[in-house]
């Protein structure tokens, strides 16, 4: 019964993240400088704020093992990497598409794209980490702190539009000093908020299949070392 509700919540919120990026590609009002490229705003926007997120939870999971030696959150840690690299790629890959009308080219090593791509590779160390190490309690220890070390890309992503020149626009979202019409503001903070659910969902499913994968794995280690002869 909960793997039922748990799979209606999940279509639920993919339904409202598809609602909303159709309202924003299809519906929405074009921005006056922009025209209709601003549209993958819709996209782009609560794509990296998920990437946060999940660097966020990474970061409050390690934080759990390091100090409670809670296994359930080294589970959840993995989960949150691999979504958080999900949703990095998709920033990436968005901002490309929005960058090359706006600026010419399709990458360019602007700021802001150099550190948010830095957050992919850690991402995928920490992925690799977790499948290099195979003493559990270095994996904890080594990805817990790998794990921590990742949010602080992302304080660094999010000012490095006003610490370095950057061709990077800065951030307008509820900014007082360029306010965004309601007509464009209030769909996007609808996009942000199922974007951010969705994700959460993702981070809570994964996390429970790292965690039956684990104890898999542990069964079949037991069964095989009680067959061997002594």
């Amino acid at each position: 019964m909960h793997c039922i509700s748990n799979r209606f919540l999940g279509l639920f919120l993919l339904s409202c993240v598809l609602a909303t990026w159709g309202y924003g590609l299809f519906v929405a009002p074009s921005e006056f400088y922009q025209g209709e490229v601003y549209r993958i705003l819709y996209v782009h926007v609560p794509c990296a704020l998920s990437a946060f997120l999940s660097a966020l939870c990474l970061c409050i999971c390690s934080l759990r093992v390091l100090t409670q030696k809670h296994a359930a959150s080294l589970w959840t840690a993995r989960a949150c990497a691999e979504v958080g690299l999900l949703y990095t790629l998709l920033t990436l890959i968005t901002g490309s598409i929005w960058g090359y009308p706006t600026w010419g080219v399709w990458w360019t090593w602007d700021a802001r794209l150099t550190t948010t791509l830095l957050l992919s590779f850690l991402y995928g160390c920490y992925l690799l980490l977790w499948h290099t190490l195979d003493s559990y309690s270095l994996r904890a220890k080594v990805c817990s702190v790998f794990g921590i070390l990742i949010f602080i890309d992302v304080p660094i992503i999010y000012k490095s539009v006003t610490w370095w020149r950057t061709l990077h626009q800065p951030p307008s979202l509820l900014s007082p000093n360029a306010p965004m019409s309601s007509e464009i503001l209030y769909p996007l903070i609808a996009s942000v908020l199922v974007m951010l659910g969705f994700a959460c969902w993702l981070i809570a499913l994964r996390s429970e299949n790292v965690r039956m994968q684990n104890e898999i794995e542990e069964a079949l280690s037991h069964t095989a070392h009680a067959r061997t002869p002594s």
